[in-house]
């Protein structure tokens, strides 16, 4: 279930665009962390990466909030979209790109776009009727909705009847296309669960979808009609686009495409997958342009229960979460302990337990002890000793030899939970070895070799635990690089790709016998669980 071709040199991936309705919550938050990680693997690999993140700012949802605030749509957009960039920031996320939905050059790729699929006579004018909710921004079918006519993902919102004259997308047209297109690509759609969802959904017919508004001012006009009001999707979708386009080019779609088409990942929510499963790759193929490489619809983030979401008030502010207990943290355990595709729950005491258990206790105490033996039983900060010196059948070498691949597999199926387990395996067999050979005893008995031997193989297993690491917790590897003498900061893009590469450093044995050693420090301080009121 690789999500890329060996042979690529780029690689182009996207979070969602999100809603500006309101302040980022931790359900926002979660697959741009994500998305992050895959950016910084596939640097570390070698490759050029644009990493894409902004904001759908248009649609009734929009307008709506602003009214309740008093304010023009686009000044309250203007208000929102610093607190994604800000949370981006606190949580060490290296973008490439934001893409804004209202930005000018966008309207242009937009409009291009739109003409495109017209002349293709895919575009016609009928009548909308249905019910429509306007938190997801879709009409309904009455089979989905929930008693009292309430929407089955926002589940206190009832859905209002429309009857109105809308602009049509030929959808139905591309129903067999689409169904031999997902039959060539089965990794196109990931995970499986979420592959099955729209193959169930097409096979039961595909219907034409509205991408216009009548009576509602906040958005781009439709082109040829400028009475009707593109629909939210129809140019939400495009930011991807326009988000390629290099800084002082014109925003044409040849402009915008040249480099990084086709998007090799879009991660986005389950609740938005048949937007981008079915309607965009079926208005790609309308527009002639080849479609994305994979589609991952990552599951909910629950909070007692239910899921998190800005309609149901249930939110975990992410920013009170990162300022208490760092970016690492927080990064560390929704990708570790939530299996990527799954739904997943926030407890704080696991929270606390997890990272305590991790990184201070597994990790950090593994590689401080160590640095310290080697003070006191060595000459000096230097282990006079290399990886030639351990035998193959050195336990943490078995397995140390065999990880980075392991990992590698790991990263590329989006299967983070699965990474951080194996590399934690390496850490927990190194705590198990050190007590086991027991230097001190060693070093008594005179066997300096042995001592030696023991924490050479110890801080190599916490190095290769580090690099690996590394796209999930960039700045406590960047840290343990440091204290093993490597002038390595795993923020830095250029020298990740340069100094630290994956086919050298992801193998176990890189540490060498004139390597200096730096001091001993605590890398992540164990949390005290808060006190019962």
């Amino acid at each position: 279930m690789n999500i890329v071709d060996q042979t690529e040199k780029t690689f182009a991936l996207t979070t969602p665009l999100y809603y500006v309705n309101d302040i980022p919550h931790l359900g926002s938050a979660y697959p741009t962390m994500a998305a992050d990680a895959v950016a910084r693997f596939q640097r570390l690999l070698g490759r050029q990466v644009i990493l894409i993140t902004g904001t759908d700012e248009h649609g009734q949802k929009i307008q709506r909030a602003a009214e309740n605030k008093g304010l023009p749509p686009q000044e309250f957009c203007d208000n929102i979209v610093p607190n994604f960039i800000n949370l981006w920031q606190l949580l060490n996320i290296q973008y490439d790109r934001f893409s804004r939905t209202t930005a000018v050059r966008h309207q242009a790729i937009v409009k291009e776009f739109f003409g495109r699929v017209w002349e293709k006579g895919d575009i016609y004018q009928g009548q909308q009727k249905g019910w429509y909710c306007v938190s997801c921004e879709e009409f309904k079918e009455e089979r989905e909705l929930l008693e009292g006519h309430r929407c089955p993902i926002h589940t206190n919102k009832e859905v209002e009847w429309r009857d109105e004259q809308n602009y049509f997308f030929r959808l139905s047209k591309y129903q067999t296309q689409l169904e031999e297109f997902y039959q060539s690509q089965p990794n196109f759609i990931q995970p499986a669960s979420r592959r099955n969802e729209v193959l169930n959904f097409v096979a039961q017919g595909l219907q034409d979808f509205s991408i216009s508004r009548v009576n509602l001012d906040w958005g781009f006009p439709v082109p040829i009609d400028p009475q009707h009001t593109l629909y939210v999707w129809f140019d939400a979708l495009l930011g991807y686009v326009t988000a390629l386009l290099e800084p002082n080019t014109e925003p044409t779609l040849a402009n915008a495409l040249a480099k990084w088409w086709p998007i090799n990942l879009h991660l986005i929510g389950k609740d938005i997958l048949r937007f981008h499963a079915v309607y965009w790759p079926a208005m790609l193929l309308s527009a002639d342009l080849p479609l994305p490489k994979q589609v991952f619809g990552h599951g909910f983030l629950t909070k007692d229960g239910q899921k998190m979401g800005k309609t149901l008030g249930n939110t975990l502010d992410p920013v009170t979460l990162v300022q208490r207990y760092g970016s690492d943290a927080v990064r560390y355990y929704f990708l570790k302990e939530i299996e990527f595709g799954k739904d997943g729950d926030f407890n704080e005491v696991r929270f606390i337990n997890v990272l305590n258990a991790d990184l201070a206790n597994d990790l950090g105490n593994l590689l401080n002890r160590s640095l310290n033996m080697v003070k006191k039983y060595c000459t000096g900060d230097v282990l006079p000793i290399a990886n030639e010196a351990i035998p193959s059948e050195n336990p943490l070498k078995a397995i140390g030899l065999r990880l980075g691949e392991q990992v590698k597999q790991a990263y590329q199926a989006l299967a983070f939970s699965q990474a951080c387990e194996a590399i934690l395996s390496l850490v927990q067999a190194s705590n198990k070895f050190i007590d086991d050979q027991a230097p001190w005893s060693l070093y008594k008995q005179g066997q300096q070799q042995e001592v030696e031997e023991v924490l050479y193989a110890v801080l190599e297993s916490v190095r290769l635990a580090a690099y690996l690491l590394s796209p999930v917790i960039p700045n406590i590897s960047s840290d343990i690089y440091q204290q093993l003498g490597f002038g390595i900061d795993f923020n830095d893009q250029i020298e990740s790709v340069t100094a630290v590469p994956f086919c050298t450093h992801a193998k176990w044995g890189v540490l060498s016998s004139n390597q200096h050693l730096g001091k001993p420090q605590p890398i992540f301080k164990r949390i005290d669980l808060p006190k019962n009121d």
